[in-house]
């Protein structure tokens, strides 16, 4: 419990109509996004029975029902139901017997029925709890959208990260979250970052103090998730310290398992971070799109050495 999520926020996302409302749904969780067709277990197989997962009735599973002898199908209701599934939902908007409500009412488990087909609402509740329940951390960071990309923006604390999100948002990108960056792995490729509930919108500027950002720049200037495309670590400027001028190979960080591009910016009096940051975003997307600058320019030296010898 704690890790999973609540029954009610899937009957809310999901837009179901509950049939068993004398069915407490306080409380209760699903901790896996996967969902099960119970084709089998309605033929009276039950082993190797996924009874953790959300079951859903489909259309075929529906019209095999019909075909038993009342004797065999409150014998298959009752062992289904006694496994304690988390819910039963039933697609189309194809109703259940009375039989079986009063059968799932005394078993505690609650059923629900969709008007999408099948094969629609599986996708749609995957995808919605696979976010929702993908492993995920907090650290301390800036996340904003810059022309599409996902820049996660680091370094110590009063480095000056939110500043330059403010200065991003003036110039008409948007901010996804400020202070605490909450990173789930959707997938071994896709890192999607969103803000606490509690600190959504805002950002808290040294001096001045917490700024409404949607509030003062609009609806347009914030978002609710992105996929983290790029990191920038901002650090102090350091004499004695090398930094790449060329870019020819690319650095990673490493969340949750997956590897995403990383470059350290130093910091220096004049420096325009936002620019920095801007520019860093579309470089990245032209590396996405094929091209390299840092490796064009190394191959027109390359040339020209060859033509010189």
């Amino acid at each position: 419990m704690g890790q999973g999520v609540k029954l009610q926020d899937i009957v809310e996302k999901m837009n179901l109509k509950n049939l068993t409302p004398e069915v407490e749904l306080i409380g209760r969780e699903v901790n896996v996004p996967d969902i099960n067709r119970p084709a089998l277990q309605l033929t009276g197989f039950f082993d190797h029975f996924d009874c953790d997962r959300v079951q859903i009735i489909g259309y075929v599973e529906y019209a095999y029902l019909q075909t038993l002898e009342e004797k065999r199908k409150f014998e298959i209701y009752d062992e289904l139901l006694s496994h304690k599934v988390p819910c039963i939902i039933f697609s189309r908007d194809m109703e259940p017997e009375d039989v079986l409500l009063k059968k799932a009412v005394a078993q505690d488990v609650p059923i629900f029925v969709t008007s999408k087909s099948t094969s629609s609402f599986m996708g749609e509740i995957i995808r919605w709890m696979n976010v929702r329940l993908a492993p995920c951390i907090s650290i301390h960071g800036v996340l904003v959208d810059v022309y599409g990309v996902g820049v996660l923006i680091m370094g110590e604390s009063g480095i000056g990260k939110s500043e330059a999100a403010l200065e991003l948002i003036k110039r008409g990108h948007r901010l996804v979250t400020d202070d605490v960056v909450e990173i789930r792995k959707v997938s071994d490729e896709t890192l999607v970052g969103a803000a606490p509930d509690i600190t959504r919108h805002f950002i808290e500027l040294r001096g001045i103090g917490i700024v409404d950002v949607k509030s003062m720049f609009g609806v347009q200037s914030v978002r609710e998730t992105q996929n983290i495309d790029l990191v920038i670590t901002l650090e102090d400027w350091n004499r004695d310290k090398e930094y790449d001028r060329l870019g020819l190979e690319e650095n990673y960080t490493e969340f949750l398992g997956n590897r995403v591009v990383c470059h350290s910016i130093p910091i220096r009096p004049g420096r325009n971070l936002a620019i920095i940051v801007e520019s860093a975003a579309v470089n990245h997307r032209q590396k996405q799109m094929g091209y390299n600058a840092a490796q064009e320019l190394y191959k027109r030296v390359q040339e020209n050495l060859a033509k010189n010898r």
